[in-house]
């Protein structure tokens, strides 16, 4: 009966599997930075239409905010992976995996801002209208500025979790780290891809969590 190390931490396993795993660790790796940074820059600008936009601009970023947050990522991925080609819509699956988990990450983005150009006070924006300013001037030069000091906490922090939900993408067959690592398990009958997956999630998701919190106890420390 085989022990515990050649059950799931086997060497010549891992040998084998290590290209898989390697070519999974990049496609996360993609899928997430393409994801924060698109979802980043949609959930600013959502954030910006709900504060600053018409009525029925505002409306539309209150809706898309509410109804992302509420959905559970695996669903809106499913909808968009599967749903959409009935419609004549047909997205691969990096494609899928980005705009689904985009869609969620925007509207996290853009409470997180929201609440952030909120604490400003409002005194700092009357008086860049007294000077003549105008109005994309005042929000480029004084309030995201400070609105990034507040908000860069909480939106690394969102950052690292959608960074760890592109496990997701296995359901639509993507190879990201995950989905190689369930195919080398088929492959080899042993659970030791798994845990080298663990791994490398930990070895790539660890400093960012350790980035979280030197974040909130520098701009903690900064507020004081």
């Amino acid at each position: 009966m085989p022990g515990f190390v050649d059950t799931f931490l086997n060497a010549e396993v891992f040998i084998r599997i290590f290209p898989m795993l390697l070519k999974g660790v990049w496609n996360t790796i993609l899928l997430a930075l393409t994801t924060i940074t698109l979802g980043g820059l949609a959930g600013v600008l959502i954030c910006l239409a709900r504060l600053y936009g018409p009525r029925p601009l505002r409306l539309l970023a209150v809706l898309h905010v509410d109804v992302f947050r509420a959905l559970p990522i695996l669903v809106v991925l499913v909808l968009i992976y599967y749903a959409l080609p009935f419609v004549g819509i047909r997205l691969n699956a990096f494609t899928s995996a980005t705009l689904a988990l985009g869609l969620v990450f925007s509207a996290f983005t853009a409470e997180v801002f929201r609440a952030g150009i909120q604490s400003i006070p409002e005194g700092q924006t009357e008086a860049a209208k007294a000077l003549g300013m105008p109005f994309w001037a005042i929000i480029y030069k004084i309030i995201l500025p400070q609105a990034f000091r507040v908000a860069i906490p909480p939106h690394t922090s969102n950052s690292v979790a959608i960074a760890k939900d592109t496990s997701l993408a296995s359901v639509v067959a993507m190879p990201d780290l995950l989905k190689q690592a369930t195919d080398a398990q088929a492959l080899t009958a042993n659970p030791t891809p798994l845990i080298a997956a663990a791994v490398m999630y930990l070895i790539v998701l660890w400093p960012a969590v350790r980035l979280v919190s030197y974040l909130e106890e520098r701009f903690r420390t900064v507020r004081r």
